[in-house]
């Protein structure tokens, strides 16, 4: 196994090993569609070159459904056009155990900031706080999931010989948590504390750290668990690294390994 195609198989793994944000439909109503415990097999999709993240996790998620007798995917990742004008996509329209879903897939890395927002839901935000959890889910409600029911989403239903009506809509919303380094009495819920991946830490305080060494993954290996078999980087070259980064305000996941052996996932933020 050549090593690019290693990385895709780790990315695969971890994409699997990655809990659900929530459980049932505790979130805004929206109900988690429960994957299946079939045994993982070795990832033979095609992946396109310089695909983003999260085409990516559809990617391994289509191969994963494909080794589910129980599920039949009719159509996915299918584009909602009024003429040449885009409307919307479609991930998954599936049927599982012959019922009719239409599954909308997310995967996302989220950081808690209390001093964001007044609610549990609204503390947590994207590594550039560009993004947030509550206007993922917004736009989710609001505007993914209402695209079942568009004028322009009926030839592609009938075309199916299905109904709006009778598909269930379910979302797959896995996620890696992250939070403030040291910080205790943290509240989870509704979310789930099994999302928990390692916490975040600001640049000027990474000094305590000089005796531990680094690995800075590429966007795409953010999936991954962490691999011990690494070439890992003193804390001198880790901070020359990271500069890059931050002064590009981009907050990058890193791998950390103690002095003990221990390893984490981390964020080194700037702001």
């Amino acid at each position: 196994m050549d090593l690019k195609t290693k990385d895709i198989q780790l990315q695969y793994e971890g994409f699997l090993n990655t809990r659900q944000l929530w459980e049932n439909n505790e979130v805004f109503g929206l109900q988690q569609f429960e994957l299946s415990n079939i045994k993982s097999t070795p990832f033979e999709g095609v992946l396109q070159k310089n695909q983003r993240l999260g085409k990516r996790v559809e990617s391994f998620l289509s191969h994963h459904l494909k080794q589910d007798a129980t599920i039949k995917i009719l159509v996915e990742n299918s584009q909602i056009q009024n003429k040449k004008i885009t409307v919307g996509e479609l991930d998954f329209l599936i049927e599982h155990t012959k019922r009719p879903i239409h599954l909308e897939v997310i995967y996302k890395f989220y950081l808690y900031d209390a001093s964001v927002g007044e609610t549990e839901l609204e503390h947590w935000i994207g590594p550039n706080r560009r993004d947030s959890l509550v206007s993922k889910l917004t736009k989710l409600k609001d505007k993914q999931l209402p695209l079942l029911y568009n004028l322009f989403t009926k030839p592609l239903l009938t075309k199916l010989n299905l109904q709006a009506a009778t598909i269930q809509q379910k979302v797959l919303f896995n996620a890696q948590l992250f939070i403030p380094y040291q910080a205790k009495n943290i509240e989870v819920k509704p979310l789930n504390y099994e999302c928990i991946n390692g916490f975040y830490i600001h640049f000027n305080e990474l000094q305590q750290f000089n005796n531990c060494k680094f690995y800075i993954p590429s966007k795409i290996n953010w999936l991954q668990e962490i691999q011990i078999q690494t070439k890992w980087q003193s804390f001198e070259q880790f901070l020359q690294t990271i500069e890059l980064f931050l002064n590009q305000k981009s907050a990058p996941l890193c791998w950390i390994k103690h002095p003990n052996g221990e390893t984490e996932k981390f964020f080194v933020v700037w702001w």
